[in-house]
C-alpha cells in the first residue's frame, strides 16, 4: 500500500493505493512531470456604475453568453438580466425583484464562479 497527497483544485487528500495482481513486475517509476503552472485567473472586467442593495450572483460556474440589460435599466422580478452557459446549456439569470439596475459586473465572455457577482438592483 502507497499514501499519496493530491491536491485537487486547492483542496488536499490524503490517498492510499493498493497494488493488485501477485506476481506481476512492479511498474518502472515515471519520472514526475514538473507541475503545470496555474493560469493567472483573468481580471474582472470593472463594474458598470455604483453596486446596488440587490446583489444577483452566479448560480454556478459558467461563461456569459449574453447582458441582456443596462445599467439604469427597470426591471420587474423575473426579467432577463443575463444568460449563463453552464455545461453546455443556457441559463437565464433574472431579475429576483422588481427594481433599477445598479450595476453589471459582467461582460460577454466572462467566465464566472458561483456565487460570484453578476449584477446589482436598487
Amino acid at each position: 500500500m502507497k499514501n499519496y497527497k493530491i491536491t485537487v483544485n486547492g483542496t488536499t487528500y490524503d490517498v492510499a493505493v493498493e497494488e493488485v495482481g501477485a506476481g506481476s513486475a512492479p511498474a518502472a517509476a515515471a519520472p514526475a512531470a514538473a507541475p503545470a503552472p496555474a493560469a493567472a485567473p483573468a481580471a474582472k472586467p470593472a463594474a458598470s456604475g455604483s453596486k446596488g442593495s440587490v446583489v444577483v450572483s452566479a448560480p454556478m460556474p459558467g461563461k456569459i453568453l449574453a447582458v441582456k440589460t443596462e445599467v439604469g435599466k427597470d426591471v420587474k422580478k423575473g426579467d432577463v438580466l443575463l444568460v449563463l452557459e453552464a455545461m453546455k446549456m443556457e441559463n437565464e439569470i433574472v431579475a429576483p425583484e422588481d427594481g433599477t439596475v445598479a450595476s453589471v459586473d459582467v461582460s460577454v465572455g466572462s467566465s464566472v464562479e458561483s456565487g460570484d457577482t453578476l449584477a446589482t438592483l436598487n
